[in-house]
């Protein structure tokens, strides 16, 4: 049996959904009416359900999104959707509180949530032995970590490839809490690691000022696809719930080609659903919402990471300033560049800064507000005009299945069979009655003509075969009709035809790795604290959101590490250090004040608010 391997694609809503799937997904996660760590990209079960039928159509999948954490008074109500969700035919959730192993739940697959913190070979397993179908793992990992999960735990792995990261490990970002009540565990993340900092040393002294010091690229790890698919990932998941229509084609098309010149010709890897798309653009991911590129820490820590200029998106570079001539800018390249297009450049201030383009003619830039840019200035476009309106169009994207059509003859009149790339076979009967035609030549191809327009039905008639034992008279209209029909009730027969997985989750005790739990844990609830209990765990900690002391908390932990982009790592850039910072290191933001730990044992960098008390590590390294 050969693997299948997935893309996995985000849905704000049904339409993105829809979009995600012509566009080459063979998955797509969504949220809920409740419970999704994204509260403004809510949906209705309605929704849900047509966007269900639409994949599945496709042999693709539906996750739904269940990954905060639960309070005891919404345990009844995430129950109850849960039930609703299985009856309406999605494939998996997406999890985070431990709560919903415990409930009464229908046999739908699980997946435990990257907020469930999984970057240890242990837990997975814990995870796979409890029930657990999937683990989307923590976006921290190195190729040989995943490696090592894999052989360990022997459980589906997902991983994020292209989008947004979050600077903390995720699940354990509690900054938002801590200072607007705010959860992210919650689905209300304020994002206050796009914020700009000064950066302050332990002498008082400002070392960067008003920088977005923990604003992070983006990630894009599309060109280890066939080293993360020997490591052990089945599923390539695209960030992003939160972004518009040409985001997630852009992506999702940028990576179906990638991953299908890969899988053609494999002995061992498939792709995970049906059908072949068409595009009418050429996808870069440069050309949607982007802070520019990093691998993070997949081929482990080697270069810089931080986005500090600016939380915007930065786009696709475009050239240098060549000179400002009156009221218009000559740009390299400039000739890329169209009317209505968004400009962004980095100011004397070493801010973010931006121009739209009103027209672009002869080389030259007209801007709507010129403003001074220094000559030699490098140029990005963050919002590509003519790119996205192509790729915002219903047809830039169409998704296709394959099938063989027959068209022949029976004692009333005639059939016709279509079969799919799947091996589904759909058969309709005319009754009419059989005359030659006029001429007695015969009317093969005008039939053929007619049976091939399968216009805006999700189906190719790759081969079309006329089996007459006369040359057969048949009205044109008669033609469609059965084309129609046929296709129609392929429909219904692939559909009839999905088969879901199912996993009726069993109680188990086996032990837990941990018997002490800390906050970080996210407890929240009676329910996830007895799953623990029968676990053999013995001590637990509230979570974050339910007890806190405020001023003196961790509020995150990161594998991002400020030292490091300032190069004053004493592990990896001892070579380069120079003088070392004094700390302890604070970032301030107007009253907000917090202070940086740097664990350099796990190689891991902890965010305390600004009265909370802790030695600081002395270097043993040299």
């Amino acid at each position: 049996m050969k693997k299948k391997i997935e893309i996995l694609a985000p849905a704000r809503d049904l339409i993105g959904g829809m979009a995600a799937i012509n566009s080459g997904a063979d998955a797509v996660y969504i949220g809920a009416p409740q419970f999704g760590a994204r509260s403004n990209a809510n949906n209705s079960i309605e929704d849900v359900a047509e966007l269900v039928k639409y994949a599945h159509l496709f042999n693709a999948q539906v996750f739904v999104v269940i990954n905060t954490i639960l309070y005891d008074n919404e345990l009844e109500t995430c129950r109850a959707m849960i039930w609703e969700l299985y009856d309406i035919g999605v494939d998996a959730l997406i999890i985070q509180d431990m709560a919903i192993m415990e409930m009464d739940l229908p046999p739908i697959v699980l997946h435990a949530s990257t907020q469930a913190n999984n970057r240890d070979a242990d837990k997975i397993k814990f995870l796979k032995d409890a029930g657990i179908k999937r683990v989307v793992l923590a976006r921290e990992l190195n190729l040989h970590q995943i490696k090592t999960i894999y052989d360990h735990a022997d459980v589906e792995l997902e991983f994020f490839v292209t989008g947004a990261l979050c600077v903390s490990f995720s699940g354990n970002c509690y900054m938002s809490v801590a200072n607007g009540e705010r959860s992210a565990n919650r689905g209300s993340c304020a994002q206050n690691c796009r914020l700009p900092y000064n950066l302050i040393d332990g002498n008082g002294d400002t070392l960067i000022r008003n920088s977005h010091l923990l604003s992070i690229k983006d990630l894009d790890v599309s060109d280890q696809i066939p080293n993360l698919i020997e490591a052990g990932i089945v599923s390539f998941k695209i960030e992003g719930r939160l972004k518009d229509v040409a985001y997630v084609k852009n992506n999702v098309s940028y990576l179906r080609q990638k991953l299908d010149s890969y899988l053609e010709g494999s002995d061992k890897y498939i792709k995970a659903s049906s059908g072949k798309c068409t595009y009418t653009f050429d996808s870069t991911l440069s050309r949607t919402f982007n802070r520019g590129y990093t691998d993070y820490f997949v081929n482990e820590r080697h270069s810089s990471i931080g986005s500090w200029e600016s939380p915007k998106s930065k786009g696709q570079y475009i050239g240098k300033l060549i000179r400002t001539v009156g009221n218009a800018y000559e740009i390299e390249n400039g000739e890329l560049l169209n009317n209505g297009d968004g400009l962004c450049f980095i100011n004397e201030n070493n801010e973010a800064d931006g121009i739209y383009v009103n027209k672009a003619e002869n080389g030259k830039v007209y801007p709507n507000v010129l403003k001074e840019i220094k000559d030699g200035t490098f140029i990005y476009r963050n919002n590509d005009a003519a790119f996205i309106k192509i790729v915002e169009r219903e047809d830039s994207a169409i998704r296709k299945i394959g099938t063989t059509l027959l068209l022949t003859e029976n004692e009333n009149g005639f059939e016709l069979i279509a079969t799919d790339e799947d091996g589904n076979v759909s058969t309709v009967k005319l009754d009419h009655p059989k005359e030659k035609t006029k001429t007695g030549e015969s009317i093969e191809e005008n039939i053929k003509v007619q049976l091939a327009k399968t216009g805006f039905t999700p189906y190719s008639a790759d081969e079309i075969n006329v089996m007459f034992s006369e040359n057969w008279f048949l009205p044109i209209s008669k033609i469609n009709e059965m084309r129609r029909n046929v296709f129609e009730q392929l429909s219904e027969i692939r559909l009839a035809n999905y088969v879901r997985e199912e996993h009726q989750l069993v109680k188990t005790s086996h032990p837990y790795p941990e018997t002490k739990l800390d906050f970080m844990y996210n407890v929240s609830n009676k329910t996830a604290r007895k799953f623990y209990e029968r676990h053999g765990v013995t001590e637990i900690e509230k979570a974050f959101e339910l007890q806190w002391d405020p001023g003196k908390s961790r509020v995150m932990t990161t594998k991002y590490c400020i030292k490091y982009e300032l190069k004053k790592c004493p592990i990896h850039q001892k070579d380069i250090v120079g003088v070392k910072v004094k700390e302890p290191l604070v970032l301030k933001q107007g009253e907000l004040e917090y202070k940086l730990k740097f664990n350099c044992k796990p190689c891991e960098m902890e965010i305390w608010e600004k009265d909370a008390e802790f030695e600081i590590e002395e270097d043993h390294f040299h």
